[in-house]
């Protein structure tokens, strides 16, 4: 099971992010001494293990103090007044803008686009891009590991424009081959969309390769990056994709608020897809016009604190040492393999050999739910259910998995009382 990077650093190093060899070395345990949720008993005598980052990520203090100090000192609306508490909010929201840039290696501040989540970035390039772009006969290449928010988005233009829908099968370990890509592609493919890594399986695709052949193709491209910034350095520069899309919750951040990252050319053809103020230039009765970018994309006002709450994670992220996080990470993963292994009744779901984050299973004769109580009870949190992945569910023939979810925090202790507590499921259900 691998994390390794996708993609290498752009050559442009003034403006990639910090090296990680500059950051101290990965401490995990002086990681997790910066997150409250981690000091708590979730019931008596049961300390905290958490294994649902792939849901949500919990927060470091520091960026729970930048958004009660948003709220707290700073309390205003951004780019429309003139008092001093405006101007700091705005050179906040602002920073984090860059601090994205930075993060992802966008050329431009222009090309960020502040959104709720990685759900409404995909709805805004498919009812923007989409509307503007598709019609009939057309394809959109998906893979049968989407989340629902790649899939959902996509049809809804489809039906309206007359596109078609074309899925890239995966094979029994969860993987998304090139040849198989391939063979999808044609001259009617107009936009390939695709994650980086399954949220349900963790699955790393082959996505700098995906993506130069969609581009060979004529096509546009799309990733969906909400499990695949968080586990490995994303340059997107490198990548070429046209658009990549993430969510600042499963991030160390707030809630309710994402990045679209799109290229210029591409954000500046495209129509507005909500209006309303701030993505204005000048409105009469008779006709608008629109703001530049990236204002005329971010209608209304928006999630203030949850950006500079995003900001602050994303500085907190860059001064962390990220070779030693990607190795400590493939080793908790890699151990949680071979202890579920331990399990007779239990089977892995997605063994890919390229993997990131997640543990995905089924114990048989035993309903995920039922394993996510017991386990609950013994302090274990992880998810259970479909994951917004139906397709994947359809798959394997399940309804339904357990899911262990990694983030920076989590260690061999925590996979070892998760095993513990799987181990106590198998005995109540003899």
């Amino acid at each position: 099971m691998s994390v390794t990077p996708e993609v290498a650093p752009s050559e442009d190093a003034s403006s990639a992010a910090p090296a990680s060899s500059s950051a101290p070395a990965f401490d995990v345990e002086a990681v997790r001494a910066q997150f409250p949720a981690l000091q708590q008993e979730v019931h008596p005598g049961k300390p905290l293990v958490y294994l649902d980052s792939a849901a949500t990520a919990l927060k470091p203090q520091v960026v729970i103090d930048a958004v009660t100090e948003a709220y707290a000192k700073d309390c205003a609306n951004v780019h429309r007044a003139v008092h001093a508490l405006s101007q700091r909010a705005t050179a906040k929201f602002e920073g984090a803008r860059d601090s994205v840039r930075r993060f992802l290696n966008a050329e431009k501040r222009e090309e960020i686009i502040f959104v709720r989540g990685c759900t409404e970035g995909i709805n805004l390039v498919a009812q923007s891009w989409g509307r503007a772009n598709l019609g009939p006969g057309d394809e959109i290449l998906l893979t049968e590991l989407e989340h629902h928010s790649n899939i959902v988005p996509w049809q809804l233009v489809a039906e309206e424009k007359g596109a078609k829908v074309v899925v890239v099968p995966m094979t029994d370990a969860g993987e998304i081959t090139v040849e198989a890509f391939r063979a999808k592609l044609s001259e009617r493919t107009k936009l390939a969309a695709f994650t980086h890594v399954s949220n349900a399986l963790g699955t790393i695709l082959p996505v700098a390769e995906l993506t130069r052949l969609a581009h060979d193709a004529g096509a546009k491209v799309l990733v969906d990056g909400a499990q695949g910034v968080v586990h490995q350095r994303v340059d997107v520069r490198a990548l070429d994709a046209d658009f990549y899309v993430f969510s600042g919750h499963k991030l160390y951040a707030p809630s309710g608020i994402g990045v679209l990252y799109g290229k210029e050319a591409l954000l500046e053809a495209m129509p507005p897809w909500q209006g309303g103020g701030d993505m204005i230039d000048r409105v009469t009765f008779e006709g608008s016009s629109w703001n530049d970018l990236p204002y005329k994309y971010e209608a209304g006002t928006p999630a203030i604190a949850q950006a500079i709450g995003l900001g602050a994670a994303i500085e907190w992220l860059e001064g962390l040492d990220w070779d030693g996080m990607i190795a400590h990470e493939t080793a908790v993963l890699e151990h949680g393999a071979a202890r579920l292994g331990e399990l007779e009744r239990l089977t892995l779901r997605g063994t890919a050999p390229e993997k990131a984050s997640v543990l995905g299973f089924t114990l048989e004769g035993i309903h995920p739910t039922d394993a996510g109580t017991i386990l609950d009870a013994q302090g274990v949190a992880i998810r259970t259910g479909h994951h917004c992945a139906q397709p994947v569910m359809d798959h394997f023939g399940v309804t339904a998995t357990a899911r262990a979810s990694l983030g920076v925090y989590n260690t061999n202790e925590d996979i070892d009382a998760l095993v513990s507590g799987l181990k106590k499921v198998e005995s109540m259900f003899g």
